[in-house]
Parts: C-alpha cells; sequence; structure tokens
C-alpha cells in the first residue's frame, strides 16, 4: 500500500501544480477538487474472487486496476478533456488505457471520463510502475454517481425497474444541465473577450 499511497501521492501534486499553473496563465481553475482513495483489503480480496482468481500480491498487482483511484471533480464538460489531455502530455506518466462514458454513457446513464495510468515510483532500490485510475468528472456528474453508488449498493444491484428509470432520468437532466452550463460559461467568456477588444 505504501507504493500506492506514493502514486497517489505524486498525481495529487502534478495536478496541484498544473491548475496552479493554469491559474496563473489563464485566470481559471479547471479543478474543483480531488479526492484519492486506496482500495481496502477487503474489497481487494471480493474482487478478485468474483473474478475466481487467488488471493495473491502478483494477482492484485497485475489484475485490480483500480486499487489506487483518484477522482478530479471540474466545473465544465470541456474541462475534462482539457484535464485529460494535461495528464497524458506530462513525460512520466503513461495512459494504459481510456473509457470516455461521456462520448458513449453506460446504460444507466453514468457519465465520467477513465484513466488508467502508469505512475513511476522511485524507492531507494528500485521503481516501481504504478497503476492508477483517474475518473475526471463535472460536479453535476458526481453528484449522479454518488447516488446511483449508494443506491447499486442497497439494492446489491438489482435495484427496481422504477428507481433505475428515473435514475436514467436524472442522468439526462444532469447532461443537459452541463451542456447548459457550458454554453453560459463561453457566452460569459465570449462578452469578457469583447469587452477586453
Amino acid at each position: 500500500m505504501l507504493i500506492y499511497n506514493s502514486a497517489l501521492k505524486q498525481i495529487q501534486t502534478k495536478l496541484e501544480i498544473l491548475n496552479d499553473e493554469f491559474q496563473h496563465v489563464h485566470r481559471y481553475n479547471p479543478i474543483e477538487h480531488i479526492k484519492l482513495r486506496i482500495k481496502t483489503s477487503e474489497s481487494i480480496v471480493k474482487k478478485l474472487k468474483r473474478r475466481g482468481l487467488e488471493s495473491t500480491i502478483s494477482n492484485m498487482i497485475e489484475n485490480v486496476n483500480d486499487i489506487a483511484g483518484v477522482r478530479i471533480i471540474c466545473s465544465f464538460t470541456s474541462d475534462i478533456y482539457r484535464i485529460a489531455e494535461m495528464i497524458s502530455n506530462q513525460g512520466d506518466i503513461r495512459v494504459l488505457s481510456v473509457k470516455d462514458y461521456l462520448a458513449s454513457p453506460k446504460d444507466s446513464g453514468y457519465r465520467s471520463y477513465h484513466m488508467l495510468v502508469s505512475v513511476p515510483v522511485n524507492l531507494s532500490d528500485r521503481i516501481v510502475d504504478t497503476k492508477v485510475e483517474i475518473q475526471i468528472r463535472t460536479v453535476a456528474m458526481d453528484f449522479w454517481a454518488s447516488l446511483e453508488h449508494k443506491i447499486h449498493y442497497k439494492f446489491e444491484g438489482n435495484a427496481p425497474e422504477n428507481i433505475r428509470q428515473e435514475l436514467l432520468e436524472c442522468a439526462d437532466m444532469v447532461a443537459a444541465l452541463d451542456n447548459k452550463m457550458l454554453s453560459l460559461n463561453e457566452e460569459i467568456i465570449s462578452m469578457n473577450d469583447i469587452e477586453d477588444y
């Protein structure tokens, strides 16, 4: 867990530096806040069992990609891709895979942008490439996902149809809200540009 914690600290520092630089250059913070978490041992063991794998350290490292997780919350959908690009451009971070649930939402309505990256953790005697899952989403998407997560665990993945349907409707409302807020922000920026001209 020391290695995963170290990987999270590195990612957090990089994101804070990028956010500070963006604020300095563009007078705007694309990142509202950052949440870090390490999966519990119990959760890792459950995940390995579900996949029919033995609970070994090597299986954990090889087969569980979300032991270290970073959630980046931003204001606008345009920030999501901007942040993903900034992360991808870091010389020592290797992007292993991307799942764009904005372009292709899950059937439940879930929207987010997921990156699996590898971060080199420098120990005293070696460098350990460590996997970190990064999720990037808007405040509205995060609010929806938090409720969906609670419902999923409450009903153990089998929520009643009417609740699933209402969640899907809420996901559409969240997407509409995000689009409206983005266009409103773009309108404000264009008005400022005219005034600056």
